[in-house]
């Protein structure tokens, strides 16, 4: 690999111009050399906004031209991920992909094994656990000074304008399913992740009525029995009514209890509680800035095998707990992943 690690992106929808970009910008070991869209005057309007020379309307192209390619960041509807992780990786190519890695958790096995075949780093968008509030959070939960974790509540809401153009999203064949995927499931990694990726023994989830002759939900609560005890309550929604986007999470332990937006960490000491969070330095980057800055800080070093990267059969295990929170949802029965 070059100094620099020269990256192509698949996709110039929303995440990539209002998060990906503004962040890689500011990675001095990050060289970004080409944008590609199907509507290559929309790649080429952002190619020319960020200073990227290249623009192509086929991931083939950008693959072919851009010859010296380290590695691709895939930001394209959820449909598409398998197949364009399957190009990269046969390509030699590292892949930093947005959520979720596949539709399915057969999907999502076959990539992994792929990636594993081809000696690949891939890594998928999970900048909720590099925030550097749950980041203290989860060194507190580590070092057991909270005692043992009873409980995680996690919630994500988005008010209706902020979902007023879904596109694709509103489809379950393109999206594979509504708010609890696109939402849930990055709370549902946070979760997951704080408490040690525990095997998850029963699901049980309820959603709004359905758009049926869409396939999706616009809002969903699921409760989770993890290995060992733990209860995690999953809630999200594309309809909040409300004074704007709500995203927050909180837990409880025997000791202590914990949560962000705003940050505190409360402890027990002696009968008396006491946030022990650090307020650390000012920034004005927010937490989801920061934490969008560290993973890809982690996934160039990765590549240049100086750190290991998240394993990636953890997203075939989340899939799994996604697909018994649907079954659970259809069914109205409690499930086991």
């Amino acid at each position: 690999m070059a100094e620099r690690l020269r990256l192509g992106i698949v996709g110039a929808g929303a995440i990539t111009q209002v998060g990906h970009l503004p962040a890689l910008k500011r990675i001095k070991d990050i060289e970004i050399v080409g944008i590609c869209d199907s509507d290559l005057p929309k790649a080429r309007a952002l190619a020319d906004r960020f200073g990227v020379p290249d623009a192509y309307s086929d991931i083939e192209e950008l693959v072919e031209y851009e010859q010296d390619l380290d590695a691709l960041l895939i930001c394209t509807p959820s449909h598409l991920h398998e197949s364009h992780i399957q190009a990269s990786l046969a390509s030699g190519l590292h892949v930093f992909v947005e959520r979720p890695l596949a539709l399915t958790s057969t999907g999502a096995q076959k990539l992994v094994k792929s990636a594993q075949r081809h000696e690949r780093v891939l890594m998928v968008g999970a900048n909720h656990r590099y925030r550097p509030d749950v980041q203290q959070i989860r060194s507190f939960v580590q070092s057991g000074e909270l005692g043992d974790l009873e409980s995680i509540r996690a919630w994500w809401f988005m008010a209706r304008a902020g979902r007023v153009g879904l596109g694709w999203r509103q489809k379950r064949e393109l999206a594979g399913g509504g708010a609890m995927l696109d939402l849930g499931l990055g709370m549902l990694d946070l979760a997951l992740w704080l408490a040690g990726f525990p095997a998850v023994d029963r699901v049980m989830a309820v959603f709004a009525d359905r758009e049926r002759e869409k396939g999706v939900e616009p809002s969903g609560t699921a409760m989770l029995v993890l290995e060992g005890g733990v209860s995690v309550h999953l809630d999200v929604s594309w309809r909040f009514v409300g004074p704007g986007e709500r995203f927050g999470l909180a837990m409880r332990a025997a000791r202590g209890s914990a949560h962000i937006n705003p940050l505190a960490i409360w402890k027990d000491f002696h009968g008396v509680a006491r946030d022990v969070a650090s307020s650390g330095a000012h920034s004005r980057e927010t937490p989801f800035a920061l934490g969008l800055r560290a993973q890809w800080t982690h996934f160039v070093a990765a590549v240049r095998g100086e750190s290991s990267a998240p394993a990636p059969q953890e997203q075939v295990t989340l899939l799994k707990v996604m697909e018994a929170i649907y079954a659970s949802a259809d069914s109205g029965r409690e499930m086991t992943p």
